[in-house]
């Protein structure tokens, strides 16, 4: 990544997902007006994957109460994510949008390509309701991300975003108080 996404908007994108035992439509204009996770990984019917979609799973309910919504996006095609769904127990409780991108295009938009291998990187990425990116993470393949983690760093985000003027401090938790950044907290920290 040569310039940081953060703080710049999402390129156009539609594409194809399965949802909720149905084939659906999804555009780069599904993710405006609410805070949204598009949360990268290499392929379905492999290892660490399903993991980290499992553990996703478990903490949509929270993140549909954060007002958040998920979308997990490979270079598999929406058919794919249906028999990936409907064979495995763990991935069978995913209750978000299941993107299909085999063109690639929206893997490419959000530079998360692996283009010798044709498959993304295990890209995070954390979008503000104005279709802005807030929060990236990118893990090697053989590194599962933490659901819990992407949570607390969600919270973090929509305070700071409520808040202006206020920041949160390094193990941020809701409740817990934050700064405001001033000439007087130079050096005092």
């Amino acid at each position: 990544m040569s310039n940081s996404l953060i703080n710049t908007e999402i390129k156009p994108f539609n594409a194809q997902a399965f949802h909720q035992g149905n084939f659906v439509e999804v555009s780069d204009a599904d993710l405006k007006g609410k805070w949204s996770v598009v949360f990268f990984y290499p392929a379905d019917f492999t290892f660490v994957c399903p993991t980290e979609l499992g553990d996703l799973a478990d903490y949509y309910p929270e993140l549909q109460q954060m007002g958040v919504e998920v979308y997990s996006v490979s270079t598999d095609t929406h058919f794919t994510h249906k028999a990936w769904h409907d064979t495995s127990d763990t991935i069978s409780k995913i209750n978000f949008p299941m993107v299909g991108d085999p063109t690639g295009l929206i893997t490419r938009n959000f530079e998360v390509m692996i283009e010798e291998a044709g498959l993304a990187e295990r890209g995070t990425f954390v979008i503000d309701p104005e279709g802005k990116i807030q929060i990236i993470e990118i893990n090697a393949g053989g590194i599962g991300r933490d659901a819990g983690e992407l949570v607390r760093k969600i919270k973090a985000a929509q305070y700071v975003a409520a808040h202006p003027g206020e920041v949160c401090p390094a193990k941020w938790k809701e409740g817990e108080e934050t700064l405001a950044p001033s000439l007087d907290l130079v050096g005092k920290i």
